[in-house]
């Protein structure tokens, strides 16, 4: 069994009893941005995952969703951000760059502009590491989708008129949380080892959610990002997948599928004892 995870501090809560060897899993783990576990579950090349909210969308008939596990938020994300040198209204027509670890974020994005903002600003993916931020402020732009570690630090650094924080505008816009990703496992993955890595995976959350502040300090020790923005980001966060998140899961989905960028259809989820 492989399992994959996502390097950002995101991920911490989830899998930071298993790192500690405190909670077992019978998988090897396997990391990398979202977008590359996206790739990789889709090949073959992991069994489990977490993985974008919209790649399991796009691809429900090969997948079945973990139960209880999403990275989510109620409003404020603080990791998932639009950076701009103007207001939203004012990006008709120029250039927004978006990164390309993240298709739910990309997709959130452009659905923002188009039906909240009300604007067609060019999207260009950024050619540039979201980790790489000197790189990325050299490329022609107006506004920047930033993810993950990257846009904590970039909120610190300044630089940028605006700041649209996209699970705050998503729950503005809708009155519901957002998810940005979920766990999900291939149908022709084994599905009792499958169950087994979910259950190792819900025990590590729950000691992650009782370990916060220790979480936090790892965080800053490793990304540079203060002690306080950690254990802010970390409250701010929701690792469940209940009713709630399923109706703002099931309220993007058909908004994409709408416009036609993912299929229409149900949520499945693995079978647990």
């Amino acid at each position: 069994m492989r399992v994959g995870r996502i390097g950002y501090i995101n991920c911490y809560p989830i899998y930071g009893a298993i790192d500690r060897g405190l909670i077992p899993l019978a998988a090897e783990v396997v990391t990398g941005t979202p977008a590359e576990l996206n790739d990789l579950l889709a090949a073959g090349a992991l069994e489990v995952s977490v993985v974008s909210a919209v790649e399991y969308a796009r691809r429900a008939r090969d997948y079945v969703l973990l139960p209880d596990l999403a990275i989510s938020c109620d409003g404020p994300v603080r990791s998932v951000t639009l950076f701009s040198h103007r207001p939203v209204a004012e990006l008709d027509g120029r250039t927004v760059l978006l990164t390309a670890s993240s298709r739910t974020a990309a997709a959130l994005v452009e659905l923002l502009c188009r039906e909240r903002w009300h604007v067609a600003p060019r999207f260009a993916e950024a050619r540039a590491e979201a980790s790489d931020l000197g790189a990325l402020r050299q490329l022609p732009h107006d506004a920047v989708l930033v993810i993950g570690d990257a846009a904590l630090l970039l909120a610190a650094q300044g630089g940028y008129a605006h700041r649209y924080d996209l699970g705050e505008e998503w729950r503005s816009w809708t009155g519901l949380p957002f998810v940005f990703a979920v766990w999900a496992a291939r149908r022709d993955a084994d599905r009792r080892a499958a169950s087994t890595a979910h259950r190792a995976l819900v025990a590590s959350r729950d000691w992650g959610l009782a370990h916060l502040d220790l979480l936090a300090e790892a965080a800053a020790a490793v990304t540079g990002v203060s002690l306080a923005a950690c254990r802010r980001y970390f409250a701010g966060l929701d690792y469940a997948l209940s009713a709630k998140h399923l109706a703002g899961l099931t309220h993007f989905f058909t908004r994409l599928a709408a416009r036609g960028l993912v299929p229409d259809g149900s949520l499945q989820f693995l079978h647990v004892a």
